[in-house]
């Protein structure tokens, strides 16, 4: 009988005056002088269960990092692809070999979602919320399994923010790989390195406000890509932004040097002039906004506590804000000034986006639950949608706000069909960390970053449509 390391606890989100933890890229957890060990992951859960389960050195839902990701993929019988077609004939999409073992996908699925351990800020948040939550309907099938790529090796530096996946075609994929912001071609099914942050990063272009000196290892806690402009936030502050058509870095700023400096998400979007901006949220209570015509910041707001997310409104005039207090906020994207609270999450939020009618709007919760929230009456959110195992950690909507991708810290992505009230879902079920989901512009494509020591890898879905026997002369 072998003992099979359960997944991995995440670490205590820490208060403002306190300090980060988060795993590098060798799979060792790094901290800022910290004393309270308390903080340190507790890794004791374990399951048991028969022999190869550790399918030589890889645990199924395991996400710490090897030193070299290429030499778990030898180890693991050269874990290949999964094709549309494969998983047809009964291949599972991630390559598993359950056949193999004496635990079956059911058997172990269960097991996981009895002992994943969901990170909270607020003890019991999760039951707690349980009572609200809305009865959905599963079974609906909107997205169809395309491919499982494995050479693509998708990681996450900090266990709160999942931010790390960007479609901008269903051909185009941009996502964090260690050090390296990588892109995916689909199409090409080629890999090809954007930007190297292990190194020395400075800018090319000159502009007032820039940090000419740039950085050096910047651990990037969060990402954007839209458009042709890239741009990396980091654990110190550090804003790295890179238009895609042109070589070299364009702008590197940093937000704060306040301690608790880490960039928490990013929104980048167009302004009524029809120039870009970007809202960097930040966990020293900041949220700033920059025009990146000018490549300066235009306004700076600070609110009452650490802010993880921020969604502008399709229209220009309204901001959701969420962070470290169960509450989170609607307010003047001119002023900073509330609008109306946002009341009913029991935890800390890490998650927000708007659907493109503009009236509609969903956050993400640690207490398992995404509330969608109509803006003309916010004295209560419509909807409560909850997850099978954990936090709320990513919400995206399809361009044309058909549906809407809602994806837990591991293992799930549920995508709702949004224009039908929220009613009927279907769920992506698969095994491993979550490091973000993206659906591409035109709504074909649905991309899935999947963290895990063997098991890492980029999932697409794509759009099913009328004529998906097209698939099978591929």
């Amino acid at each position: 009988r072998v003992v099979i390391q359960g997944p991995p606890r995440p670490l205590r989100r820490v208060a403002p005056s306190e300090v980060y933890f988060f795993w590098d890229i060798e799979g060792n957890m790094s901290e800022y002088e910290v004393d309270e060990m308390d903080h340190v992951v507790d890794e004791n859960e374990v399951a048991e269960v028969d022999d190869l389960m550790y399918l030589r050195g890889g645990v199924i839902g395991d996400s710490e990092s090897d030193d070299d990701d290429d030499e778990d993929y030898g180890q693991v019988d050269k874990i290949t692809d999964t094709s549309a077609a494969e998983a047809r004939k009964g291949k599972d999409i991630q390559g598993i070999p359950w056949e193999r073992l004496s635990i079956s996908r059911e058997k172990y699925r269960q097991t996981r979602v009895e002992q994943y351990k969901n990170y909270e800020n607020v003890p019991q948040s999760g039951e707690s919320s349980e009572k609200e939550c809305t009865p959905t309907k599963k079974g609906g099938l909107y997205y169809e399994f395309w491919r499982n790529t494995r050479s693509v090796k998708s990681t996450i530096l900090h266990f709160q923010l999942r931010n790390l996946v960007w479609s901008t075609s269903k051909h185009d994929v941009y996502l964090m790989s260690h050090f390296s912001i990588i892109h995916w071609s689909s199409l090409s099914c080629k890999k090809t390195e954007v930007l190297d942050v292990s190194g020395h990063v400075a800018p090319r272009e000159k502009h007032p406000g820039s940090l000419l000196e740039g950085f050096t290892q910047t651990q990037v806690s969060t990402l954007a890509v839209r458009g042709n402009l890239l741009i990396a936030g980091g654990f110190q502050g550090e804003l790295i932004c890179k238009y895609l058509d042109r070589p070299g870095v364009s702008f590197c700023s940093r937000t704060t040097y306040d301690d608790n400096a880490i960039t928490n998400a990013i929104d980048i979007y167009d302004s009524p002039s029809g120039a870009v901006h970007f809202m960097a949220s930040n966990n020293d209570c900041g949220v700033r906004d920059f025009d990146m015509e000018k490549f300066q910041l235009s306004k700076q707001f600070i609110y009452p506590w650490p802010v993880n997310h921020t969604s502008l409104s399709p229209n220009g005039k309204h901001v959701v804000i969420v962070g470290d207090n169960p509450d989170g906020m609607l307010v003047d994207s001119q002023t900073g000034k509330t609008i109306m609270p946002l009341r009913g999450h029991l935890d800390f939020s890490f998650a927000s986006a708007w659907h493109p009618n503009g009236v509609t709007f969903a956050t993400g919760n640690q207490d398992k639950t995404c509330r969608i929230w109509d803006a003309r009456n916010l004295s209560k959110s419509v909807a409560v949608l909850k997850g099978n195992l954990g936090a709320i950690r990513s919400i995206r909507f399809s361009s044309d706000g058909q549906f809407m991708a809602m994806a837990e810290p591991a293992d799930f992505v549920h995508v709702y069909d949004a224009n039908n009230g929220f009613e009927k879902e279907q769920e992506i079920d698969f095994f491993g960390e979550i490091s973000g989901t993206s659906f591409s512009p035109d709504t074909e494509s649905l991309f899935i970053g999947v963290w895990d020591r063997t098991y890492g890898s980029l999932l697409q879905y794509n759009r099913r449509r009328n004529n998906t026997y097209l698939d099978s002369l591929l």
